[in-house]
């Protein structure tokens, strides 16, 4: 006969099998770096011919049909890594960095949600080609970020150049109201390397995004200027001339986990 289990036997089992499970899981990921960035994220449409080619053998694109994010098959992201630590706390490399990396939102050969790291810009010659193997090292790069205020409206402007050697270029200049941004839940995101697509990174994130501007929900524009530049050498094709932006994302912050799987 078996025993009846009381309860509080029931409840310390299942909080066991609990602990259990997430030790399993996180046995399963390495971690390899923590950073808290501030982020500007252009949501673009570029020729889907172009972005169609640089996808694994059976990989899909996967453009939204509705929402913030409808027709965008690419995102530029300009990143001030503000701080960057290992697992054990200590500043990696420098400790901290800018760039700027192009991403294609993208479904795998199995049909799952991934983003597509197909290139990217950066200042930190340790960066250059990355994790991903598609950075270039950025011989000219400025970045500068601004905030004011007063009686009016908050207003806050930012500045982005990079360019590498090679002729790739991306600039981007903008000035805008500043206003109440939403908090996300913590999510996990695969970034895969459009060069080796058997590589990719797990990014935990939680992020904090004021949408500025955007062609598909309108919300109250608070753009006051704007610029995006983008040519040369291996983006020639991405950016032809026909591109076009969607929706102008400022990220005030984001903190992220980078785990191996």
């Amino acid at each position: 006969m078996i025993g009846r289990i009381p309860r509080g036997g029931i409840v310390a089992l299942f909080a066991a099998s609990v602990v259990a499970g997430f030790t399993l899981r996180a046995s399963a990921e390495t971690p390899v770096e923590f950073s808290s960035e501030a982020r500007f994220q252009l949501d673009l449409h570029v020729p889907d011919a172009v972005i169609k080619a640089q996808l694994p053998p059976g990989w899909t694109t996967n453009v939204a049909a509705q929402g913030p994010a409808k027709d965008a098959n690419l995102r530029a992201v300009f990143i001030d890594r503000v701080t960057i630590n290992g697992p054990d706390g200590k500043p990696v490399g420098r400790g901290s960095t800018r760039l700027v990396y192009l991403v294609a939102p993208v479904k795998d050969a199995a049909g799952a949600n991934a983003q597509l790291v197909i290139g990217g810009l950066t200042e930190d010659p340790a960066d250059a080609p990355g994790p991903f193997g598609v950075y270039l090292l950025a011989t000219t790069h400025t970045m500068q970020r601004s905030t004011s205020s007063g009686t009016g409206p908050m207003l806050d402007s930012q500045d982005w150049v990079f360019s590498a050697a090679t002729g790739e270029h991306l600039e981007m200049h903008i000035k805008y109201e500043r206003g109440v941004a939403n908090k996300g839940n913590p999510s996990d995101t695969k970034f895969y390397s459009a060069k080796s697509p058997s590589f990719y990174q797990i990014s935990r994130q939680e992020q904090v995004l004021d949408i500025l501007r955007n062609v598909t929900t309108t919300p109250p524009d608070r753009v006051r200027e704007f610029s995006f530049k983008a040519s040369g050498g291996t983006y020639a094709k991405l950016f032809d001339g026909s591109e076009k932006v969607l929706s102008w994302d400022n990220i005030l912050w984001i903190n992220r986990s980078v785990l191996l799987p």
